[in-house]
């Protein structure tokens, strides 16, 4: 008995493409709509109404500042960081570009060479009596198809960055009209990148499988095969974009806040401080073109994860296109949710006060899952068979539809909760930070322990909410049910990165307040927008991290299942080896990323001194800081530092899975996965939750905080000296991580034929 989806293969082979383009199409408008912001000075017609019928005031007129001049010096600062960002992406992308070349060409070898190059049809690795096409040209497809992962992955970054740096003066200029108007231009550039993310990536895999079609014909499990070098290229791509821009960020943000806060005791993002252009380019190379490529990554993974276990299920075997495109149409179903979210936020509701921001934020994350829900309900019910069976390790598991509907919901619902538990402990309106904040009173030694404790203690939750959802989505549809489950948590990618890309906007928006030298009412605006994307990006990165986890357990059992090994025993030496070992990476990994840091920021702490000490003119604003050297600093240590942790991710499975087997290669990537997590969670949070209480004082919206206050009283000092430490912790090694655990083991599983034939060399002596 075969049942066969309300959906029809022809509606499917259009919905996809469709939900697509509508993606893009409605970036476009939001882009079209940022653009209305002009950043050229002109006279304000008289007569431009506003909602409320009555013309706007700007705060600048009142205060009989020259709107002229801000206008032009917002431009000419918004020039200086696009410039900055883009020349750096371009000197990184030249060096990430020879490593792709030369990645390709290994794929190409060791993929070619698992059957000695041949060129005649051998038998299916998963069914013996049926032909399929020669490893040779698995070989060749998997390279092309690595190289569109690299370059989409490499594309969304950048366009993500054009477009940041594109919005944040924008987002300056328009809160001069007030608070609403400024989280409007803000949210909706976020939108732009994040609809074209999500379309881009879907777009792009659809157009390949459709192509890859061409040769492979009937042979599917072939063709999904080969599709999984577009996940290795997204992530490659995405982890030196992570630890590039992560070291160029935060060694700029550590030498501006040590030298200009601390010993000079000006104010955050002062023009006189020489590291202030690289700290505002690095907040769009590091998190935002470094988040683009990561989220793209583990999107591109999930489904990749999902189709090739699809492919030798009874989807499959029966070559029933619609379901086999279950992974997409739950994506396409994403964007056109995530497109009425949107609306929520810049179009049915309008924020008047600051007080507003957080929840309207965390609005689009419930809205988004709510809506999601009944998409994921939907999807299920026409573009499922009632029945279908599920490989298992070597069985086939009879699903029903709603079982793997719920798979899914499992993962969205999970990504939410990680989300605000999130947020619980890094938002300073909650009680943790409001902790960590009090302990600044007494130094900044009371200030890192508490901090760490909260990081650590920030973990159990996620940790838990991701083992509830692998247990269900297991035991409903085996390992393609973990999939799903991770395919759900991204579901809403394009509301995620849209709330999450706000935060760098509107933090380069103070910015540039700051330093056009607007009042200081705008730039409490401009904090309040910033504070509410600091804690939006911690959300972000729990996501991704979640994500991550699932993501990788799913690409786990799919190489596993690939290598032909039946169980994975923990008692086996070989695999014990593994798991010890693998658990050991992040630390290592973590180790090289921080040290980085700690070196760049070093040799920018003793730049900005020296500028500090020996231009003449420089604290009293009348000569201008040499804003080149430090850019050029913060360029040349991430592009050296971003190698040995890239080459040690990148390296380890194919050193492991060739000398010692696939055996010893499942324990390192089950090691990796289970400490990899647990680190992440907790230095994204610990840094997140310094960050916020360094601005919990320095806003002094509470009793509480005026007590701790003013900016540059003692807990002050302490507060920034956290938010320095937790730096590195929150937006490099942190993020990183979950790129390493992904990659690891995407790329096994793209080996996976290679090591199954000749790899264990050292066991085989």
């Amino acid at each position: 008995m075969v049942s066969t989806p309300l959906l029809s293969d022809l509606g499917t082979e259009i919905v996809i493409p469709v939900c697509a383009i509508v993606g893009i199409v409605y970036a476009l408008v939001q882009w079209y709509l940022v653009s209305n912001v002009k950043l050229s000075p002109e006279k304000h017609a008289l007569n431009s109404s506003s909602k409320n019928g009555f013309a706007e005031s700007l705060i600048d007129e009142e205060e009989g500042l020259s709107d002229q001049n801000v206008v032009v010096k917002c431009a000419e600062i918004q020039n200086a960081i696009s410039e900055g960002a883009t020349s750096f992406l371009f000197t990184e992308y030249q060096f990430v570009g020879i490593f792709m070349v030369a990645f390709a060409i290994l794929i190409f070898l060791f993929l070619g060479s698992v059957n000695g190059f041949s060129t005649k049809s051998e038998t299916c690795p998963y069914d013996q009596s049926r032909l399929c096409k020669p490893a040779l040209g698995t070989a060749i497809f998997t390279t092309i198809s690595f190289l569109l992962g690299a370059v989409t992955s490499l594309v969304s970054g950048f366009l993500g960055m054009k477009i940041a740096t594109y919005a944040n003066a924008r987002t300056t200029l328009e809160a001069r009209k007030g608070v609403g108007k400024a989280f409007i231009t803000a949210f909706r550039s976020g939108a732009v990148m994040g609809f074209l993310l999500a379309a881009n990536g879907l777009l792009v895999l659809y157009i390949a499988i459709n192509i890859f079609k061409l040769y492979y014909g009937d042979d599917w499990q072939g063709l999904f095969e080969a599709i999984t070098g577009y996940g290795l290229g997204g992530s490659s791509m995405a982890l030196f974009g992570r630890v590039g821009g992560g070291i160029y960020t935060k060694a700029a943000d550590v030498g501006a806040d040590l030298v200009g806060k601390v010993e000079r005791n000006i104010p955050e993002d002062d023009p006189r401080n020489p590291a202030v252009i690289a700290d505002n380019v690095g907040d769009n190379v590091g998190d935002i073109a470094g988040m683009g490529s990561d989220l793209f990554g583990s999107y591109a993974e999930s489904t990749c994860a999902a189709l090739v276990i699809a492919s030798i299920s009874s989807f499959g075997i029966n070559h029933d296109l619609t379901s086999m495109c279950y992974p997409l149409l739950v994506s396409s179903m994403g964007i056109i949710v995530c497109l009425i979210t949107t609306l929520f936020a810049t179009d049915f509701f309008e924020i008047k006060a600051v007080k507003e921001i957080e929840p309207a934020l965390k609005r689009q994350l419930i809205i988004s899952t709510v809506l999601m829900t009944a998409g994921i309900a939907l999807v299920s019910w026409i573009g499922l068979p009632s029945s279908f069976t599920i490989f298992d390790f070597g069985s086939q598991k009879v699903v029903k539809s709603w079982q793997l509907g719920i798979c899914v919901c499992v993962g969205l619902w999970a990504g939410l909760i990680i989300g605000f538990v999130t947020e619980y402990y890094t938002s300073n309106a909650y009680s943790p930070v409001q902790d960590v904040a009090d302990s600044c009173r007494t130094g900044a030694a009371t200030n890192v322990i508490f901090g760490l404790a909260l990081g650590y203690k920030s973990v159990i939750i996620p940790i838990f909410a991701i083992a509830i959802s692998i247990y269900v989505s297991f035991s409903f549809a085996a390992m393609y049910g973990v999939a799903m489950a991770a395919l759900g948590m991204l579901s809403s990618i394009a509301t995620g990165l849209a709330i999450d890309a706000y935060g760098p906007i509107s933090d380069n928006a103070g910015g540039i307040a700051e330093m056009a030298g607007m009042s200081h009412r705008i730039r409490e605006r401009t904090d309040a927008l910033d504070a509410a994307g600091n804690t939006t990006a911690a959300i972000g990165k729990g996501f991704a991290i979640g994500s991550a986890a699932l993501v990788s357990l799913a690409l786990f059992g799919a190489f596993v299942s690939r290598a032909g090994i039946s169980s994975v025993n923990v008692l086996s030496p070989k695999v014990f080896i593994g798991l010890i070992v693998g658990a050991m990476l992040p630390y290592w990994f973590s180790a090289m990323t921080m040290k980085s840091v700690g070196s760049a920021a070093l040799k920018m702490v003793e730049e900005v001194r020296r500028q500090f000490n020996t231009i003449p003119g420089l604290m009293e604003g009348t000569t201008k800081p040499d804003y080149a050297t430090c850019v050029k600093i913060s360029t040349d240590a991430s592009i050296k530092e971003m190698i040995p942790p890239g080459a040690l991710v990148m390296l380890t499975p194919l050193i492991v899975g060739t000398l010692f087997g696939v055996e010893t290669l499942s324990g390192v990537l089950a090691g990796a996965l289970v400490s990899g997590v647990q680190i992440a969670i907790s230095a994204s949070n610990t840094g997140g939750a310094w960050d916020n209480a360094k601005k919990y004082i320095e806003a002094g919206a509470s009793e509480h905080a005026r007590a701790l206050g003013p900016k540059g009283s003692d807990p002050h000092k302490a507060a920034v000296i956290g938010d320095t430490i937790g730096d590195p912790l929150k937006d490099t090694s942190g993020p990183s991580l979950n790129i390493l655990i992904k990659l690891m083991a995407v790329e096994s599983l793209v080996f996976a034929p290679f090591f199954a034939t000749h790899g264990g060399l050292l066991f085989k002596l």
